[in-house]
């Protein structure tokens, strides 16, 4: 798995958007493999994400969730099958096009100004552009108060609005939140949620990882569930969610134990 520094760095983008940018679509995994200790974590999944909206993948602890998102992000290498990103294996210089956001923030030790300024830094955008951006991404999160406080000094929840910052200083072509609202208060999974649909609104494709039945209902365009490392369903969410077609997603959705 790639170091937080390089995941962070991965996740800041320029001040507007490149035609570029499109090359990272479809993000896609064919055929992905993982197997460890003498178990297949993710058993041959093949799955894509393109052109706009927002996915929720959900499923029981263990399904895969979390892991199939770092291998689509570039952060684990699969057994088998590959990733690609636009058709192509995931390159360094379109990483800063796709954001990715942990369940537990990750924080330098820098102020919450200086965590997003890394990251724009990283990314190539000039110096003299960095403050604004920085400012504004803060701002858009309810943090410009605290752009001066020491990130890890924060609580939980204002850590983790100041990773999702860091990652939407701009606008990435595409946005991979791993449980991202996991153990906040409500105010701020409201927040996080909010900053979430704003980035789907400025055409942001988004995957997002929840156990969270009420998060994916108000979220989801489009629900993928997992189930042993396997997609059992993808569906439009409101379809799903009113009838999933498989007795291990309607087990999920009735809150029984899924085996």
């Amino acid at each position: 798995m790639a170091m937080p520094e390089a995941a962070i760095a991965a996740s800041a983008v320029p001040g507007s958007l490149p035609p570029a940018a499109e090359v990272v679509l479809p993000i896609a995994g064919r055929g992905l493999v993982v197997r460890r200790g003498g178990r297949t974590l993710i058993d041959g999944i093949d799955i894509a994400f393109d052109g706009h909206g927002l996915t929720v993948v959900l499923g029981a602890n263990g399904a895969g969730k979390s892991l199939l998102l770092r291998l689509l992000a570039g952060l684990v290498a699969p057994d088998g099958g590959t990733v690609t990103w636009g058709g192509t294996p995931p390159q360094r210089r379109h990483a800063p096009f796709v954001g990715f956001v942990f369940q537990r923030p990750v924080m330098l030790r820098r102020t919450a100004l200086g965590n997003v300024r890394y990251a724009l830094k990283a990314a190539g955008v000039p110096r003299s552009m960095r403050d604004a951006i920085a400012h504004r991404a803060l701002g858009d999160a309810g943090l410009g108060d605290l752009a001066g406080w020491p990130a890890r000094l924060l609580s939980g929840g204002e850590q983790q609005r100041v990773a999702l910052a860091r990652a939407l200083a701009s606008s990435p072509r595409a946005l991979l939140l791993d449980e991202p609202t996991s153990n906040l208060d409500p105010a701020s999974t409201l927040a996080i949620e909010n900053l979430v649909l704003a980035a789907r609104k400025a055409g942001t494709r988004i995957v997002l990882v929840t156990h969270d039945l009420g998060q994916a209902r108000r979220l989801a365009d489009e629900i993928v569930f997992l189930h042993a490392g396997r997609v059992l369903e993808r569906a439009p969410a409101q379809h799903f969610l009113d009838g999933p077609s498989s007795g291990q997603a309607q087990a999920f959705l009735e809150g029984r134990i899924v085996l």
